[in-house]
């Protein structure tokens, strides 16, 4: 399940109905109010957010609206929605998409040349590499080129054992940044606050920035990286939130 796909906004965009954005305490954690009224996700459950700092992201989000509601801007709010609607009852299914990410790292594969971007890679990715053994008990297989190398079995399990000791909060945060960045690895290390999530955005783009310091950038590329790098951002603030 890839938590960043599968949403479609509606063909016409709902106006904004409210006027006054609220967080409030509730049974379990804090409730956003609309008016007075609760926020729910769209199959109507209350949306309970189990810290105050996270409940304000999400609050903030909708405060930030206009005219109309531009949900595919508003990432932590969706991220919410799948953690209270879809992430506990298929919490294995997850992990394995995160061990499965972890299987093809991106930060596993370096150009065998030029000499350049083997540096820049290797001075992005070959301490949060040797960071994930030290700390995390993660050994991964380097190799260079881009025929697939298979990682250790141990690995791929550690990784889906750290996903699963994760809260669906949590859990759903890993698995929007795995889809983000192309690697466990860059996920895990923003939600350990080992670098900040628009660090790791630049990390998964060492060879796109490469590629676009020889050939230039195009509006519409500049446009999708930034937009990337917002949602990196947002898992940031939304694992730092997560922790209180």
């Amino acid at each position: 399940m890839d938590v960043r796909k599968g949403f479609h906004e509606p063909a016409e965009k709902p106006r904004r109905f409210y006027k006054a954005v609220s967080v409030v305490e509730a049974e379990g954690g804090f409730g956003i109010l609309l008016d007075g009224r609760n926020l729910r996700t769209p199959k109507a459950q209350r949306l309970v957010m189990p810290t105050r700092a996270v409940a304000d992201q999400v609050a903030a989000e909708w405060d930030a609206q206009i005219e109309v509601i531009e949900m595919a801007t508003m990432h932590a709010t969706r991220l919410a929605n799948t953690a209270i609607e879809t992430i506990g009852g298929s919490r294995a299914g997850v992990a394995e998409q995160i061990s499965q990410y972890a299987g093809s790292d991106l930060v596993c594969y370096f150009a065998e040349s030029p000499a350049e971007l083997v540096a820049s890679q290797e001075a992005a990715w070959g301490p949060l590499l040797a960071r994930a053994e030290a700390e995390l008990e993660l050994r991964f297989e380097r190799c260079t080129g881009i025929l697939h190398r298979d990682q250790p079995t141990e690995t791929l399990d550690r990784v889906r054992a750290i996903a699963l000791a994760q809260d669906d909060f949590r859990l759903a945060g890993l698995a929007f940044g795995v889809a983000l960045f192309g690697s466990a690895v860059l996920t895990l290390a923003v939600q350990n606050g080992w670098l900040p999530g628009d660090e790791a955005f630049e990390h998964s783009r060492v060879d796109e920035a490469f590629q676009e310091k020889q050939w230039g950038v195009d509006a519409e590329a500049f446009e999708r990286t930034e937009r990337l790098r917002g949602e990196a951002r947002m898992l940031d603030t939304w694992f730092r939130a997560l922790a209180g």
